[in-house]
């Protein structure tokens, strides 16, 4: 089963490009030792929440760029194995004591697909999103995200992603958990959408909106608590 590490960090707006470079250079690492994607998206639409956001979610400062990320792998095995090397690797070692931002700040997880509506291509623009999934609803979440996955691709998207929360640590500043407010009985699903530019996007989504299939009587989770973006990609690897 498709494996995805899933990231959220707060980036200094004047290290943009620094952060760019830093990023290219770790993806060369993780293709070479068995990674098969990794996409780094900028910040463009974050908005505030009432009860959760990106930027609480990662302590944001106002100087500063919410980031979404990720990391796909074939399998939670080779997952496993290219952050055991990535660990060990000197070169990694040398580039973590350089990294142009707050780590300690940054909330990453495991994530396993449970789906993956993808028509191919590269995306303009990205849609991300933490949402709080009690664990006994994951069949009822699965067939809801198949459902909008559907009106998303119908409305212009051309991948739409859902990953269970698999291996989600828990952080001693910041983590994923605490990003929605996250109860005992519940996990966190990383999820994304791609579409081909952001003006698609935008045309998209008034599209989504106005679709009564994405108005269902009751959703299998608390939709107060997710967290969601619009982000540019900068790095797809």
């Amino acid at each position: 089963m498709t494996y995805v590490d899933g990231f959220v960090a707060a980036v200094p707006a004047a290290n943009k490009e620094i952060y760019r470079k830093h990023a290219a250079e770790a993806a060369t690492f993780f293709r070479e030792f068995g990674a098969t994607r990794i996409v780094e998206a900028w910040g463009d639409e974050v908005p505030e929440g009432k009860v959760t956001d990106f930027k609480g979610a990662v302590q944001a400062k106002p100087d500063e760029v919410i980031v979404f990320a990720w990391v796909e792998y074939p399998s939670k095995q080779i997952r496993d194995a290219v952050n055991e090397k990535m660990m060990n690797d000197p070169r990694l070692k040398e580039m973590g004591s350089e990294m142009p931002f707050d780590g300690k700040r940054m909330i990453y997880g495991g994530f396993a697909t449970i789906i993956d509506e993808n028509s191919g291509g590269k995306p303009g623009y990205v849609d991300g999103s933490l949402i709080p999934v009690p664990v006994g609803n994951k069949d009822a979440y699965r067939e809801t995200a198949v459902k909008f996955a559907t009106v998303l691709k119908e409305c212009g998207a051309t991948r739409a992603s859902d990953s269970w929360g698999d291996d989600v640590p828990d952080g001693k500043v910041t983590d994923c958990r605490r990003a929605v407010k996250a109860t005992n009985d519940e996990t966190v699903v990383y999820s994304f959408v791609e579409w081909p530019s952001k003006q698609i996007r935008d045309e998209g989504w008034k599209k989504v909106m106005a679709d009564p299939r994405m108005r269902p009587d009751s959703l299998p989770f608390d939709g107060k608590r997710m967290i969601h973006g619009g982000f540019t990609p900068i790095l797809d690897a």
